[in-house]
């Protein structure tokens, strides 16, 4: 395991592989600040943005849609202006974005939450090709969203109430098709369950928050490893590189006092794990 590049986010989120450029894309939300490492020479740099921001989906080398507290943009990568593409709780000062993953078949599952973690603030909602659908709400904050390989399965998670749900899709459109239902609860832990990844196995790879460790479990939801990271508030992870066979993992300083980030040295810090993994690739989003 090593520490990639030199950024320490307050609050780490939403790491994204770009394959055709060979670039890590993550954001410090409540910094407004959008990270980029290429792996092919070792480049950093930090934008800027206007907003608080918290995923990204690659349109094609020109483009990326950020969702944004604002709703979704479409940021021009060599200039970074942002151009609105869909308003998402736009009119709703309370809450922000969170989480969000592309389905294989291009649409854009976007989480929602309370800027203070209100409760029930927090929404899932769906787009595609120019169409947004609310999906899910009551959720306090969103995260775990994740597909299936074969894109009929999605995955989501309330970190606050410690419970990640697994719903049937259409794999043609990115729908659910079904009712939620538990996939893992650990209600009543003090770690709680953040972003995720799902291979190309069907492991579920999740960023358990205060507990320092990345879990990976079958898809019937029983716990088959756990990795640790040299951070306790780790946020989300995400496969990197050609052949999807390394995981990069974000994290957060957070709410620590002075006495944590002396015990905590490494918080705010993104990871790279070079353990083998049979990951895979987010598709492009279809605009």
């Amino acid at each position: 395991m090593s520490i990639l590049g030199h950024a320490v986010c307050e609050l780490g989120e939403g790491p994204t592989y770009e394959a055709a450029t060979d670039t890590l894309w993550w954001f410090d939300i409540v910094a407004c600040r959008l990270h980029e490492y290429r792996f092919s020479d070792a480049r950093e740099r930090m934008h800027a943005l206007p907003m608080m921001a918290s995923a990204l989906a690659v349109v094609d080398a020109d483009r990326h849609v950020l969702a944004t507290e604002h709703g979704l943009f479409l940021r021009d990568v060599a200039s970074g202006s942002l151009d609105l593409l869909a308003p998402i709780e736009a009119d709703n000062p309370v809450t922000r974005s969170n989480d969000a993953r592309v389905h294989p078949c291009g649409a854009f599952w976007i989480g929602t939450m309370g800027k203070a973690a209100e409760a029930g603030a927090g929404a899932i909602y769906w787009y595609r090709a120019g169409e947004l659908r609310r999906l899910f709400g009551d959720i306090t904050i969103t995260n775990s969203i994740c597909f299936s390989p074969g894109g009929d399965i999605a995955w989501f998670a309330d970190t606050r109430r410690n419970i990640v749900w697994r719903v049937a899709c259409d794999p043609l459109t990115g729908l659910p098709v079904g009712e939620p239902s538990v996939f893992v609860d650990r209600t009543g832990e003090s770690a709680g369950m953040d972003g995720s990844v799902c291979d190309a196995e069907g492991v579920v790879w999740n960023a358990r928050w205060g507990a320092g460790m990345v879990d990976a479990y079958d898809g019937g939801g029983r716990l088959l490893r756990s990795l640790p990271i040299p951070a306790r508030q780790v946020s989300c992870p995400v496969f990197v590189g050609a052949d999807a066979s390394r995981m990069a993992v974000t994290s957060a300083w957070q709410g620590l006092d002075e006495a944590a980030l002396r015990e905590d040295r490494h918080a705010g810090r993104t990871f790279l794990l070079n353990l083998p993994m049979r990951g895979r690739l987010d598709p492009l989003i279809a605009l």
